[in-house]
């Protein structure tokens, strides 16, 4: 068989960049192809994932064999079964006819099932046999016929939360995940930006028949530091756009920014009924997390006042002789007139602006009703936290968001909200 190259590949299927991760995946569907090994494509939504499968089918033994791609999410799952595997005639209603479904017109060749995540859990049964023993048995029969077929899929899922959750089988997911290839996010492919947007004004030039649109500096740096949540098609979109619209060929920053939406899908905060369960679950570690801070806080507070109380008691000093305390934000300080100042260090920054004493001294310590309103501010805890999560990982929000048992959406959602961004 002949070998291509990675060069050779891109200019065949029109793949643009040089970013290492996007040459490994290109590099791994060559390599896997020769094999009948099935392969598991992860990636956000509009990265190219369906280029691979090509990749897959026209470098293997089975090119001049067959190849279908489905689309799994838009095949409604009363029909699903019928479609992958066919159906006898009478089988259900409308049933006029038998039926040859994917896996058996596909026999010898390749089958691309995309958006493989939201295939029903009985269909997940009838996938896992045929890609177990090559076996399938068609709606309404009860004979057993044979296929021969590569199945690759794709997905933009996590398929390892689908496991967890019970919506995708765990057999099922290391079986199609025998090869896994994950395609990266064009927002950390910043200088392949550049090059598809060229390509795709170019193009738009090309078929509408005008000048082509170029970039400023400034505005080539704000393409490639926008978060692109449609990836390349979104891309390709906004390009279209400024082609089309503008007047001016020559881009400049101001110009570009005003087809770079902040309210995009996927970049703004929606309503709590609205979300799916993973991220109602990101809304709810949230609040566990704020709900332990305040904990804190309280109990560092009584420690500081046992602490205060104890100080007093060892020294042997009635409540006049002690001055007000100390209204720092990090440090309670006890001052005596014979003894230096005393500082006792508070994890955060929520303290009492004083601590009371009764004229006989009975009741060392009483409750402090005054806080500094700011300082207990759930809003400003939560930002707080996430700059010093964002500290700790020099800026890198996947980390930080790892670290606050957060969602990355959610990290960026809050980021805009309390208008973090450098």
């Amino acid at each position: 068989m002949v070998k291509y190259s990675l060069q050779q590949v891109k200019q065949r299927f029109g793949i643009i960049g040089n970013t290492p991760e996007l040459d490994r995946a290109i590099d791994v569907a060559l390599q896997v192809a020769p094999t009948d090994l099935s392969v598991l494509i992860t990636g956000e939504s509009g990265v190219g994932k369906e280029n691979f499968p090509q990749i897959i089918h026209l470098h293997s033994k089975r090119k001049h064999g067959p190849y279908f791609a489905i689309n799994c999410g838009s095949i409604p799952e009363g029909t699903i079964d019928s479609e992958l595997f066919g159906h006898e005639k009478g089988s259900f209603t409308g049933a006029t006819g038998t039926r040859k479904g994917y896996f058996e017109v596909a026999d010898g060749g390749t089958l691309f099932l995309d958006e493989a995540g939201e295939l029903p859990l009985s269909t997940q049964a009838r996938l896992l046999r045929v890609l177990e023993s090559g076996e399938f048995i068609k709606v309404g029969s009860s004979k057993v016929e044979k296929s021969d077929v590569r199945v690759v899929a794709a997905t933009n899922m996590d398929m390892v939360r689908a496991v967890e959750q019970g919506k995708f089988r765990e057999d099922l997911y290391y079986r199609l995940n025998s090869v896994p290839i994950r395609i990266p996010p064009l927002r950390d492919r910043k200088e392949d930006i550049p090059l598809l947007f060229r390509k795709f004004a170019g193009d738009c030039a090309e078929k509408y028949m005008m000048p082509s649109i170029t970039l400023t500096d400034e505005a080539r740096e704000m393409l490639k530091n926008y978060r692109w949540p449609g990836n390349i098609r979104q891309l390709k979109n906004i390009s279209e756009q400024i082609s089309i619209i503008e007047q001016e060929r020559v881009i400049d920053a101001d110009i570009l920014q005003k087809y770079l939406p902040h309210n995009e899908v996927g970049m703004l905060p929606v309503p709590l009924s609205q979300l799916h369960d993973t991220e109602r679950k990101s809304f709810a570690n949230e609040r566990e997390i704020l709900y332990q801070v305040l904990f804190d806080m309280k109990k560092d507070i009584t420690d500081l006042k046992q602490v205060v109380k104890s100080m007093m008691e060892s020294s042997g000093q009635s409540a006049a002789d002690f001055g007000p305390s100390s209204n720092s934000i990090r440090t309670a300080s006890v001052i005596h007139e014979e003894q230096p100042r005393v500082s006792v260090p508070v994890k955060y920054e929520a303290i009492p602006k004083s601590i009371q004493l009764d004229e006989t001294g009975k009741n060392d310590i009483q409750e402090a009703t005054e806080y500094e309103e700011s300082a207990l501010s759930i809003s400003e805890v939560e930002k707080e936290m996430i700059l010093r999560a964002l500290e700790r990982h020099n800026g890198k929000r996947k980390l930080a968001a790892a670290d606050l048992g957060i969602s990355e959406r959610t990290l960026y959602r809050k980021i805009k909200e309390y208008s973090l961004e450098c």
